[in-house]
């Protein structure tokens, strides 16, 4: 008798202590019954189960496919991201023949984003959600250089790390100084007129891209 529970307990439990090997076999072994085929297709945690061999296996279309099948609850969105970001590296790196870097994950990253089924909805840049940014951005103009025991506080309200928030914050001020420097000089080659006045509008429309390119390098030092 294979009850569909049964089921989903024992790949569940393969899948906790890592025997991906096994699961994919069991997941292979299970007879073609209509409740058990239907359940392959349409319960989330099979077809969690089924990415997660998926991506052992290296199989990262038949990945993307599951992922993209339905929407699921919010407690398989952290692995399923993590499948997702992964799959995307190693297809990287296969095809440029050298481990990536920040810079190539960032790249990654903004090339493919996460598919609507697998995150909350609300607005993300990179992999950190808009009120993170914000929360850090608040605390950024209050002060500029928290002490550690502000770092966990940040830390705990955004769920990074404080390594991450440190990381976060240093790479503002450095943006911040570089800004203030390049303003300092154009104010002093071109003086106040239409140029200098373009320049500025140039640097504006660039921060926000400048500041996710720092955010997802500061997150990847700690990951």
């Amino acid at each position: 008798m294979f009850a569909v529970q049964h089921v989903i307990n024992i790949c569940s439990t393969l899948e906790d202590c890592g025997d991906i090997d096994r699961l994919g076999q069991y997941l292979w072994s299970l007879p073609a019954l209509p409740a058990i085929l239907e359940a392959l297709s349409k319960n989330e945690f099979l077809i969690r189960a089924r990415a997660v061999v998926a991506f052992k296996q290296g199989n990262y279309r038949e990945l993307y496919a599951l992922i993209e099948s339905r929407r699921f609850s919010n407690i398989h969105h952290a692995k399923l991201q993590a499948l997702w970001l992964e799959a995307h590296y190693g297809e990287a790196e296969a095809a440029r023949g050298r481990p990536l870097g920040p810079v190539d994950k960032y790249r990654v990253r903004k090339k493919h984003p996460f598919p609507s089924t697998i995150w909350d909805g609300e607005q993300k840049s990179h992999c950190f959600k808009e009120r993170t940014r914000n929360t850090l951005r608040e605390s950024y103009l209050k002060d500029p250089y928290p002490n550690p025991s502000r770092k966990r506080e940040l830390a705990e309200a955004t769920a990074l790390t404080p390594t991450q928030v440190g990381n976060w914050f240093k790479n503002r001020r450095q943006r911040d100084r570089a800004a203030a420097a390049k303003h300092r000089a154009q104010s002093s080659d071109y003086g106040k007129g239409l140029l200098h006045g373009e320049i500025e509008n140039e640097d504006k429309k660039s921060s926000v891209e400048d500041e996710d390119f720092e955010i997802s390098v500061s997150e990847d030092e700690d990951i």
